[in-house]
């Protein structure tokens, strides 16, 4: 199934491609840094790093920022908050916090691929106030209640 998405660019994103899947069953889509500089980030550092794109989702689904799995295993940089939610109704720039876990300073430079986005369906609740949740055999156990590795 294909999901259409309306999107637009800014215009510090002119020249920068769309985001788009690299593989044929890639679930996330690489986004490109579009900032007019290069924006070095000091070890231990965050920042937030524009992608000069504006989304518009159908009611229903969410976009999921990421870390780049590459960028995180051989540098160190990640996605705070990851993964962050862009909501249905927002319709200001996806922007990513970049930071700097690793152990020398990155220079994040225009069109660099810093981050994967995610398109998921999300279900909306309500609450159901009950005095006890229906048993499991897994019960209340967690953090490693269910074995070792």
């Amino acid at each position: 199934m294909t999901l259409p998405v309306a999107i637009t660019t800014l215009p510090h994103a002119a020249g920068l491609d769309l985001p788009a899947y690299a593989t044929e069953h890639a679930a996330g889509m690489d986004l490109c840094a579009a900032v007019t500089e290069p924006v070095t980030l000091q070890v231990g550092e965050r920042k937030l790093i524009p992608t000069g794109l504006s989304i518009a989702l159908p009611e229903g689904y969410e976009a999921q920022v990421r870390p780049r799995s590459g960028l995180a295993l051989k540098n160190g940089l990640t996605v705070l908050n990851s993964p962050g939610t862009i909501d249905a109704d927002y319709r200001g720039e996806v922007q990513v916090i970049l930071a700097n876990l690793g152990n020398e300073p990155y220079t994040v430079t225009r069109g660099l691929r810093i981050a994967q986005m995610v398109i998921a369906a999300y279900a909306r609740i309500s609450w159901e106030v009950v005095t006890a949740l229906p048993p499991t055999t897994r019960g209340a156990g967690g953090f490693g209640s269910t074995g070792v590795g």
